[in-house]
């Protein structure tokens, strides 16, 4: 399979490449943020995109929902150290094909690609095992009353950057950056930047 990984940590992507490599696939393409993962599996189309959940400047899941659009013939699998169930439903939620715990990538990553290459869905043994059960009968209940466009704006603001530059990295006008700064912080009942943080991370949108 050609893979593309996406994980700010490079040397963390260097042993998954020896990993994939070793295991008889390609790896087409690395990116380092969730912006660039999209901008590479336009121009790659690659079979499978292997995602960080943590990623500057667009999260690992909101970067599966662009990929569905921009390369819709790319598997999605996450890779993260969270393994909570909030967190597995919104990906799953989103598009991916997969969740694999960074505390058993070795194990678990080259099986989480064969399986969904297949045309199945992936869980680490770290995640519980009645999580895909609970996504098929409730259809995934997401607690973030945010759209995928917000999550976006709050996850930059939140990095530090200021509205003017949220809107540039997001090709949008100032006007409808500072709309969706509104609107968060109405939805979120938060007042300042250091809540808006706070709520970034608590969504595993940043790390502190």
């Amino acid at each position: 399979m050609r893979v593309l990984l996406a994980d700010d940590h490079t040397l963390f992507r260097e042993g998954l490449r020896l990993i994939l490599e070793r295991a008889g696939h390609e790896v087409a393409g690395e990116a380092a943020d969730g912006h660039e993962a999209c901008r590479l599996a336009r121009t790659l189309n690659p079979d499978i995109a292997v995602l960080d959940l943590s990623m500057p400047l667009l999260n690992g899941i909101d970067a599966v929902q662009e990929l569905r659009r921009l390369a819709p013939g790319t598997k999605s699998i996450m890779l993260t150290m969270y393994p909570d169930r909030a967190y597995v439903l919104r990906a799953l939620k989103a598009g991916a094909k997969g969740y694999v715990l960074k505390t058993q990538v070795s194990e678990d990553l080259v099986r989480a690609i064969r399986e969904v290459s297949l045309g199945e869905v992936y869980l680490s043994a770290g995640v519980a095992a009645s999580i895909v059960e609970v996504y098929l009968k409730e259809g995934g209940t997401d607690p973030d009353p945010l759209t995928p466009r917000e999550r976006q704006v709050l996850q930059l603001v939140a990095e530090g950057n200021s509205t003017k530059k949220a809107a540039k990295l997001l090709s949008i006008s100032l006007k409808t950056a500072e709309s969706h700064r509104y609107r968060i912080m109405k939805k979120l009942n938060i007042h300042d930047v250091v809540g808006l943080v706070r709520h970034a991370v608590q969504l595993g949108l940043v790390r502190i």
